[in-house]
């Protein structure tokens, strides 16, 4: 996959954009269209004091998550991108759709402070190589 070309894509989609909200709505879709094996790609936006699902692609998706709960609310709480080969081996995992096997979930921060997530999901263990995950970060970094 090339993902230095899909990235100059994204780029160029989100350029004259500033409404967060259809960027991220971009951005989703573009993953989902651009990716194989993928059954939902979306964001969670902090707010309230829990991450409410912000646009995506896939299936209809868990509302609300709280700090520390689940993948999410793991990554929320350590701050730091969480890679899951298995999800069924997390313990806490929340399984908004049992077809989801792994999982890639991006934190997203302004001006130090995390203000929503990137969330992928595989129907494949082990879906995401060291070079995917480096690109959803790299897209989660445009929003």
């Amino acid at each position: 996959m090339n993902y230095a070309l899909l990235l100059k894509q994204l780029e160029q989609i989100l350029s004259s954009e500033t409404y967060l909200i259809s960027r991220m709505a971009n951005t989703s879709a573009f993953i989902y269209e651009n990716m194989p094996d993928l059954n939902w790609v979306g964001f969670y936006i902090v707010k309230d004091g829990v991450l409410k699902v912000g646009p995506f692609q896939g299936k209809v998706a868990c509302s609300d998550i709280s700090f520390g709960n689940g993948v999410c609310g793991y990554t929320w709480k350590m701050g730091k991108t969480t890679v899951v080969d298995d999800v069924h081996q997390f313990e806490g995992h929340i399984a908004c759709d049992s077809a989801s096997q792994s999982e890639v979930v991006v934190p997203i921060f302004k001006n130090g402070e995390m203000i929503a997530e990137l969330d992928v999901d595989s129907p494949c263990l082990a879906r995401f190589s060291a070079q995917d995950v480096e690109f959803l970060e790299k897209c989660a970094s445009l929003i």
